[in-house]
């Protein structure tokens, strides 16, 4: 028997396994998957370029503790990500920043609009694209609508599969204009990636004496959920289960099952120095994908013979084999399903949940790892 079992070894599950070993409990870590690390994991291809096998994930935050948690599994290799938008055959950087508008703009227009923007908003200000075009300035209004048309509204419907009208005014308010020249694509204190990757960190934080891992196996494949009891080989289970799939499969799509989108990756290896000369370039208007990450330039591979690729094609999530759930579509219609599953999980008293699959929600990297710190506090 276990202190805590822990359903997925992503970093929700990984962190919350490590701050309870520390604690002296003893914590089973049980993984669906072949490999730990869930969706940040990364590998070396065939031509030795570490690649993000289920597409890139860029660390970035402003939470010390969060950081200070994750270094101690591995150094950093810190750098400003950078995004840019191949719009009308020119690649301009997003979010729609003032380097941008002098882009798209002539200068004596783009230096108007620019003392505008500042005079509106404030130097270094990010205007939700929701704000900016609720203003009655025709000027700001014009931005705004080149921002939604070029940047956003093309893009959000091959990402999530909805028409424009489908689309909800609260995801259009996240979009933003920075009013700055800083190009880099988040605006947090850390930046980068793993020196040496995703994988050894996360090997680093489940080798702990208190930690056992059981790769390649469902967590109810070791314990039995049963009239609000858990139990293991028979005996009940008296400590705490953290889940951290995704719900509505666990109960066995008893209410139907929830909205996600999937990704399928297309990798490609080139023989060539460079393809695109940068990390990431999204295609916010034409061609099927949604962007293109060369992996070099993400994880400081410079010296690598070639360069590898991956083209993001985003389609709706069915359940199939092989599929993956990405990213909830979250509306009221889906969440009160949702909380049906949720109502189903308090049944259990000791069972948890958390992250992006078990809580319906969205969390970058450093949420989650927070949720986690403060989940495992709890738990102690």
């Amino acid at each position: 028997m276990y202190d805590i079992y822990v359903a997925g070894s992503g970093i929700a599950g990984a962190t919350v396994a490590r701050k309870m070993a520390e604690a002296g409990k003893k914590v089973l870590v049980v993984e669906k998957r072949s490999h730990i690390g869930g969706n940040c994991y990364d590998e070396n291809d065939d031509y030795g370029v570490l690649i993000h096998k289920y597409g890139p994930h860029i660390f970035h935050t402003s939470i010390e503790r969060v950081y200070e948690f994750l270094s101690q599994f591995t150094e950093w290799y810190m750098f400003g990500h950078e995004v840019v938008a191949k719009v009308d055959g020119k690649l301009i950087p997003v979010p729609f920043n003032l380097n941008t508008l002098h882009m798209v703009y002539d200068k004596e227009k783009a230096d108007r609009l620019e003392k505008k923007l500042v005079d509106t908003f404030g130097e270094g200000a990010r205007v939700p694209i929701l704000k900016l075009r609720e203003q009655e300035d025709d000027d700001l209004a014009e931005i705004a609508d080149f921002v939604y048309k070029n940047v956003f509204l093309y893009y959000t419907m091959k990402q999530w599969g909805q028409k424009p009208e489908e689309i909800n005014p609260e995801v259009t308010g996240r979009v933003p204009v920075v009013i700055s020249r800083d190009n880099r694509y988040f605006g947090d204190k850390y930046q980068g990636m793993p020196l040496k990757g995703y994988t050894p960190m996360f090997e680093k934080m489940l080798e702990h004496e208190n930690i056992d891992v059981v790769l390649g196996k469902d967590i109810k494949d070791v314990l039995e959920f049963k009239d609000g009891k858990i139990f293991d080989n028979g005996e009940e289970v008296l400590g705490e289960v953290v889940y951290t799939g995704p719900l509505d499969e666990f109960f066995d799509l008893k209410y139907g099952r929830l909205p996600y989108r999937t990704l399928d990756f297309e990798f490609e290896h080139l023989d060539t120095e460079s393809f695109q000369g940068r990390s990431v370039v999204n295609y916010t208007v034409d061609e099927d994908f949604t962007r293109i990450t060369e992996f070099k330039y993400l994880t400081n591979q410079m010296d690598a013979k070639g360069t590898t690729i991956v083209r993001e094609y985003s389609k709706a999530y069915t359940g199939e084999n092989g599929e993956i759930p990405y990213y909830a579509i979250i509306n009221d219609e889906n969440m009160n399903l949702y909380r049906k599953y949720e109502e189903e999980a308090k049944k259990f008293k000791n069972m948890h949940l958390l992250g992006r699959l078990a809580e319906y929600k969205y969390y970058n990297i450093d949420a989650i790892t927070d949720k986690a710190l403060t989940m495992a506090e709890e738990l102690n």
